[in-house]
């Protein structure tokens, strides 16, 4: 009976071990390295772009911020690793990023295959086509025969060859690896057409010489959620990822913004106070301090802050919160309580 007692002992020893070997994972090292490394794009303005003295700035990058301010205190200690669309999984799993925070597609493959842990959409998109004015052409219909840029290893690929073999067309597909190699060949006519998230393509044409002398087509061929993603493994940091998410989304449906975060850690609303640390334990069962979303909301604000100062109606890419309004404004932006 002592020899079974000892061996159900040693066993439930090693499980404790395991579960505290798994928490002491990419928290402990985002902690002890001092910097937080985010997998982002080569540059997509408004999303993901490094300014001329070289600091990195945009939608994507402020959630690799709101991330840095709950786990470190401080949103400006990121480091972003730059990835085209056939290196961003491998970076992440290879251990070069802690997290990816890059416009990137959740998708069932990515998810079981690849071994990608995705936490939730921070921006509902889809794809599709943007062509010179001079073209003369109104609708995706009408590009039979036409040449498309396209960046390789990703979803936008898929969908083209899908939607060109759907509607009897055919397309010559000019490759390309970046946001920039497709707008410098888009630009010099190499291809008549350029392909890929209507977000992206609002941010090529936010940068080029004449922005008016190119239309975006109506039509969207696909669903592109997009989201945050971590390796699979480590449920400690994947609950932090999805809930700095979480954190933005609830502050703005609960009117939380960077100018009255200080004065709403006084307010008499429950899911406030758990919000900001004032009230429960959220905080340390994250393994972070109480005060880890009043962080993210002081320093990047909240979600709806974050859309309109990159990517909003009086940015350069001019987009409108449409699907990504929240869901008390007839969007799916939407968090799972507080409690």
């Amino acid at each position: 009976m002592r020899q079974k007692t000892t061996a159900v002992l040693s066993a439930a020893a090693l499980v404790l071990g395991m579960a505290g070997t798994a928490q002491a994972g990419t928290l402990e090292d985002v902690r002890d390295r001092g910097v937080l490394r985010c997998v982002v794009s080569t540059g997509i303005a408004g999303f993901a772009q490094p300014d001329a003295n070289g600091v990195w700035g945009g939608f994507d990058i402020d959630f690799c911020r709101a991330t840095a301010a709950a786990v470190l205190g401080d949103a400006s200690k990121i480091e972003a690793v730059t990835s085209t669309g056939k290196t961003r999984f491998t970076k992440l799993n290879a251990g070069e990023g802690d997290v990816l925070w890059r416009n990137t597609t959740i998708t069932f493959s990515r998810d079981v295959s690849v071994k990608l842990r995705f936490h939730g959409v921070n921006y509902y998109d889809g794809q599709g086509f943007m062509v010179k004015k001079d073209l003369g052409v109104s609708s995706a219909s009408e590009l039979d025969g036409a040449s498309v840029c396209i960046q390789t290893g990703t979803t936008t690929e898929l969908n083209l060859a899908d939607y060109f073999s759907s509607n009897n067309m055919n397309y010559e597909p000019v490759p390309i690896e970046t946001n920039d190699e497709a707008r410098q060949n888009y630009e010099a006519g190499r291809c008549d057409v350029y392909t890929t998230d209507a977000s992206g393509l609002a941010s090529t044409r936010s940068a080029l010489p004449n922005p008016d002398d190119h239309v975006v087509l109506p039509e969207i061929i696909s669903k592109e959620p997009l989201g945050p993603a971590t390796r699979h493994g480590d449920d400690q940091w994947s609950d932090i990822v999805t809930w700095v998410l979480n954190a933005t989304i609830t502050a703005e449906e609960l009117g939380v913004t960077m100018a009255n975060v200080d004065e709403m850690k006084g307010s008499n609303n429950p899911e406030v106070r758990r919000l900001l640390g004032v009230d429960g334990s959220q905080g340390s069962e994250l393994g972070l301090s109480d005060d880890w979303a009043y962080q993210i909301i002081k320093q990047l604000g909240n979600y709806g802050e974050i859309f309109e100062r990159n990517i909003g109606v009086n940015t350069p890419l001019g987009i409108a919160r449409g699907l990504n309004a929240l869901w008390t404004d007839g969007g799916l932006i939407y968090s799972p309580p507080f409690r």
